[in-house]
């Protein structure tokens, strides 16, 4: 492939970075990375490329991380727009839901570069989440949808878009898991105190601004934590972090076993042992929905209804007992493990590579999903339903 008809693939976070991943590996040399900053330090980022083999960005945005949302958006649509004129991509791919996936997408339109929306469709129809924002705003500028899951199509169908442009090619989540669980990695009872494995533990991650822009919100999501009747290993991320020193809650995290964001590979051999997740993470959602474990999202919504309708989530929302509502999801009944995930066959990265090379060689977005599909094995799915199910 031709430099200009390169895949430009633009991530700035943790979750993006794990989900594009696979993508990254499948395009290869057609792969050109750019890393927008959103995300800036080590623990957040570096750490995640190493896990998965995908070495440095070739291009990184910098004077991004820890800016306010407007000045994230408007500092990487400027730089992203700089990149994307000299180095003038084929197609751009973008995944999520991210202030990245914001600037990337508007960036690459405003240009007249095709888009690939990697994870399109997801909605919370809760739009006091800025990242149903986001999702809106890729799903208005993008030229390809990639769908992870028939319910997630059917959502851009039902909003206009044209069916022809939406491939179901199920969630990238799946290889990187799978992918990343397959290292070597800790002992689970090297993380607790004394290496002591007890009998069964909750894992808990907590980032949302929902969660941890009050103190009331984030005590209540510790107190929470206190009143399970299991200990709990606390992923503490960085945001987290500095919201329970802002408002003077270190007390509440007494009792609770704390360690850093860990690597992809230990989290995943953690999570796959946990009687439990407790999490706002829509990641770890689909991440314990994979390895068949129970997670409570602590949230207003969820983009994500897949995982609680195969039985593996359950959404608490704010006002609800959280160790009683983690409780009582423990006692229902969980679906047979046997039973294959809602997010796919674990080939979404084969296909979504397929058609952004096609799209970046010049086809049309319904040429390159038909394209793709007729040369692939794992072609995708096509949705045939109108109505929301």
């Amino acid at each position: 492939m031709s430099l200009a008809s390169r895949v430009a693939v633009v991530y700035g976070t943790r979750p993006e970075i794990i989900k594009l991943a696979p993508v990254i590996t499948e395009l290869g040399d057609d792969a050109l990375v750019i890393d927008s900053g959103q995300h800036y330090d080590h623990e957040l980022s570096g750490q995640y490329r190493e896990v998965f083999g995908i070495g440095e960005p070739d291009i990184r945005v910098d004077g991004v991380g820890g800016k306010s949302r407007g000045e994230q958006i408007s500092r990487m649509l400027g730089e992203l727009t700089a990149v994307f004129e000299e180095r003038r991509p084929g197609a751009v791919l973008v995944q999520g839901d991210t202030n990245t996936v914001s600037a990337a997408a508007q960036a690459a339109n405003y240009l007249g570069i095709p888009i690939g929306h990697v994870e399109a469709g997801l909605r919370s129809y809760d739009r006091a989440m800025p990242e149903e924002i986001n999702r809106l705003l890729a799903g208005a500028l993008s030229d390809v949808h990639f769908a992870p899951t028939r319910r997630s199509a059917v959502n851009l169908i039902n909003e206009g878009v044209d069916r022809e442009r939406v491939m179901v090619t199920g969630n990238t989540i799946v290889e990187a898991t799978h992918r990343a669980a397959r290292r070597s990695a800790a002992p689970v009872a090297s993380w607790f105190p004394r290496g002591i494995l007890p009998p069964a533990f909750a894992i808990a991650t907590i980032h949302r601004p929902e969660n941890t822009d009050s103190a009331p919100a984030l005590a209540r999501v510790l107190r929470g934590l206190h009143g399970l009747s299991m200990p709990v290993l606390f992923f503490v991320h960085p945001r987290t972090r500095a919201a329970i020193e802002r408002f003077g809650l270190e007390r509440e995290t007494n009792g609770l076993i704390l360690h850093p964001s860990p690597a992809s590979t230990d989290f995943l051999h953690v999570l796959s042992a946990a009687a439990v997740a407790v999490s706002d993470s829509g990641g770890v959602q689909e991440e314990a929905t994979v390895l068949k474990v129970p997670v409570a999202v602590v949230r207003n919504s969820t983009e994500r209804p897949e995982a609680v309708e195969a039985g593996w989530a359950t959404l608490i929302r704010p006002g609800v007992d959280i160790a009683a509502a983690v409780e009582h999801f423990l006692r229902s009944e969980r679906p047979d493990p046997s039973l294959p995930t809602p997010y796919g066959d674990g080939q979404a990265s084969v296909r979504i590579a397929a058609v952004a090379r096609m799209l970046a060689s010049g086809r049309a977005p319904a040429e390159a999903i038909t394209l793709a599909a007729r040369h692939s094995s794992t072609p995708g799915t096509s949705v045939e339903l109108d109505a929301t199910p």
